[in-house]
């Protein structure tokens, strides 16, 4: 049966809605940043550029770097924007658009995240490079889906327990990443951990303006949760997302974090424009060896 026309919604051009692109337009390695202005911070290091478009904070370019075809996408802030971009990358991969049908023989994508984060644990410093073993979703964007076989309930139960987790928020759900990514970018340079992926930047990462928060220890208890030696390692507003769509429509994804800020100590890098760009040039050389 074909899909209907208001779920997957082309424009006239025969492009995907939100991301203005065809399947020619992108690669099967796809490198996600948040700001559009860091997807030139990336292409600046391509040997030649072949096709670049941009609608609202989706910007997309795709070139060759030392003779690998790669795409690199800005996707905005936060888990409702990953939402659409790996729905709609992926239905440019798997679904014909002519048809509307989905595609026999199935693509599977390689998505490396490039982002900023900020560490909680005193001894992960600012301008390290961390690596996000697995994603803990807080925000509970992934639940609208079928989810069962993408968990890890022993470990998200203990993290309920220990946080004493409110009923009224969406529940805890841990993902792992693509192992066969982790293995190509670890190396002696990389920090690794869970990463927590909040839905918002203000009370949802535990700053107050003007708004008390619905639990104002939640930070502390996050910070101190520990299973088997699993410890929470950073917090941002995307790695979840990414991994938990990934899992669930046989993509592979990796989320690489140049920690900027640790909230522990209070500090912030001296450089951060200079961290950015030296995890930028070291996953591109990972991913080409």
């Amino acid at each position: 049966m074909s899909i209907q026309k208001s779920e997957l919604i082309l424009n006239k051009d025969g492009s995907i809605y939100h991301l203005n692109l065809l399947p020619e337009h992108i690669s099967n390695t796809v490198i996600f940043v948040g700001d559009q202005d860091r997807v030139d911070q990336v292409t600046k290091h391509f040997d030649s550029i072949e096709f670049s478009i941009q609608k609202r904070e989706f910007k997309t370019t795709t070139g060759v770097y030392k003779n690998n075809r790669l795409t690199v996408i800005s996707t905005g802030i936060g888990p409702d924007n990953i939402d659409i971009v790996l729905n709609e990358l992926d239905a440019l991969v798997n679904i014909d658009f002519k048809t509307r049908n989905i595609k026999k023989e199935h693509t599977a994508l390689s998505i490396v995240r490039i982002g900023t984060s900020g560490s909680l644990q005193k001894d992960i410093a600012v301008d390290t490079f961390l690596m996000s073993d697995y994603a803990l979703d807080l925000n509970g964007m992934l639940q609208a889906y079928e989810i069962n076989s993408i968990g890890h309930p022993t470990i998200e139960n203990a993290f309920i327990n220990h946080t004493n987790w409110s009923e009224k928020k969406a529940a805890p759900l841990l993902i792992s990443s693509s192992s066969g990514l982790s293995k190509k970018f670890n190396s002696p340079q990389i920090k690794a951990g869970i990463t927590a992926t909040a839905g918002g930047f203000y009370g949802p990462q535990g700053r107050v303006l003007r708004l008390a928060l619905q639990d104002a220890h939640l930070n502390a208890k996050i910070d101190s949760f520990n299973y088997e030696g699993k410890r929470i390692t950073n917090l941002e507003m995307e790695t979840s997302a990414i991994y938990g769509l990934s899992k669930l429509l046989g993509h592979h994804a990796v989320s690489m974090n140049a920690i900027l800020a640790n909230r522990a100590n209070g500090t912030f890098s001296k450089n951060p424009t200079e961290v950015v760009e030296n995890l930028i040039v070291y996953t591109l050389k990972k991913l080409v060896e």
